[in-house]
């Protein structure tokens, strides 16, 4: 099964919501629908970015994760420049 991935940078938080509670929100919707392999936050360019890599049947249930990804965490929070990534060997390849 294919592994892929989910990133998005985080910018200003909606009024109440803890930092916290971002990363683990974005992992969890993608657990609805799939195996998450792993989640992270870093800091790219200045700007906070969430990646959850998970595991898919194809690349178009992969975009409907990565949909689910992104509107639950801009319910959270403004975002920016969101990608998919689809491993291929040892490279990551626009899905």
């Amino acid at each position: 099964m294919p592994s892929y991935r989910v990133s998005l940078a985080v910018g200003l938080l909606q009024p109440g919501v803890d930092p916290a509670d971002v990363l683990p929100a974005a992992a969890d919707a993608a657990r609805e629908l799939v195996t998450v392999e792993a989640y992270d936050v870093g800091v790219v360019r200045g700007r906070a970015r969430v990646t959850v890599r998970f595991t898919a049947d194809d690349d178009a249930a992969a975009h409907r994760v990565a949909d689910a990804v992104h509107d639950r965490v801009d319910a959270l929070a403004d975002t920016f420049g969101g990608t998919l990534t689809r491993r291929w060997g040892a490279r990551w390849q626009p899905a």
